[in-house]
């Protein structure tokens, strides 16, 4: 299966452990050099070791899966807070002055210099004169300059998806019940709006986390392995993940011309919620298949991980320089990766015809 390695030591990082999670790994040359020149008494210490080592993989899996429960046990803890950042957002409630109070304004206006201060009260008084001062509901537009600002949602996002955003209240994760299959649910909360009936959209991430028979040393936590989306009730011509086209055809024998209008797929946002069904096996999937799935186990992490739990740091732009300093220490600390051919030890070329490579 597709699979994407969602473990703990990935939490909270925007990479994964295992992107994509694709095909099996190659058997190392040195693995079967050094198999071959071990004493049969040692091999067969060996794989002891081995049966030990999978015992240790299916110790590790009880682990991750208690980990669930208490992601899903502080989650619990988590949603009053979120429901308090929604109604901000949304202007339901209007925090008070003590729940405004945040240390580093007063430090950022000690730091403004005197005539750049007074400079700005005075624009202000003028435009308080010109027009009377407008007090926006809540906090506008958070979730889609959210969007418009991750790299990895905004290349999702279209021109045409952003006034259905405008209408986005909240976005929450839930969890899978104990004794219920590992899983995971993005929920996308709506207001009322002209586009869709629905009031939530899902997306659900399904989970394993257990050793594969086939390969149990390959285990580093749980992983996504397929996802559900939601059937979208649109309005009468406001489906935005379709378009409509016309095409003029030609008679064969009359020679007459006709247009035919048919509808098509349309890049949106909201074809996230109709994702690529995981196949069985990868030998059915193709390249570019292979591409979007694990892609879309990333976005589904992402928005677990990152999105949710720190919306507004990714609303101020805070958590994206964290994030673009992470990414240019990972590029200090090494250059450019050199693979190695496993029999020549010399740089690897993509046309090199030996199977062992």
């Amino acid at each position: 299966l597709l699979m994407l390695s969602v473990g703990l030591a990935g939490k909270g990082d925007q990479g994964m452990q295992n992107p994509g999670g694709l095909g099996d790994r190659p058997v190392s040359f040195h693995f079967l050099e050094r198999s071959v020149m071990l004493p049969k008494a040692v091999k067969r210490r060996v794989h002891a070791l081995k049966r030990l080592q999978v015992q240790c993989a299916n110790i590790e899996a009880k682990f991750y899966e208690e980990v669930h429960e208490l992601e899903r046990k502080y989650a619990a803890l988590y949603q009053p807070l979120f429901d308090k950042r929604r109604d901000i957002v949304t202007g339901a409630v209007e925090p008070t002055d003590e729940e405004c109070e945040w240390h580093s304004d007063r430090e950022e206006e000690e730091e403004l210099a005197e005539e750049v201060k007074e400079k700005a009260t005075i624009e202000d008084a003028k435009k308080e004169e010109a027009t009377p001062e407008e007090d926006p509901k809540g906090i506008p537009e958070f979730w889609l300059t959210i969007f418009k600002s991750v790299d990895m949602l905004s290349d999702m996002l279209q021109e045409h998806d952003e006034p259905i955003l405008k209408h986005l209240k909240d976005i929450q994760v839930k969890f899978s019940e104990p004794g219920e299959p590992m899983s995971f649910t993005l929920e996308f909360h709506f207001e009322p709006n002209g586009y869709f009936n629905n009031a939530v959209l899902t997306k659900v991430y399904k989970m394993k986390s257990e050793p594969d028979s086939s390969d149990p040393f390959s285990f580093e936590g749980p992983e996504i392995i397929d996802c559900e989306g939601c059937q979208i009730d649109w309005h009468k011509g406001k489906d935005v993940t379709v378009k409509t086209i016309k095409k003029k055809q030609k008679h064969k024998g009359r020679g007459t011309v006709r247009t035919v209008t048919k509808q098509v797929p349309n890049d949106s946002f909201f074809n996230f919620f109709n994702p690529q069904v995981a196949p069985d096996s990868l030998y059915q999937i193709d390249e570019d298949s292979e591409f979007t799935l694990a892609t879309d186990f990333e976005i589904g992490h992402f928005f677990r991980e990152r999105i949710v739990p720190r919306a507004v740091l990714y609303f101020t732009g805070e958590a994206l320089e964290d994030d673009e300093s992470f990414e240019e220490e990972e590029l200090e600390e090494g250059d450019e990766e050199v693979i190695l051919c496993s029999l020549t030890n010399t740089p690897f070329d993509q046309k090199c015809q030996k199977a062992v490579c």
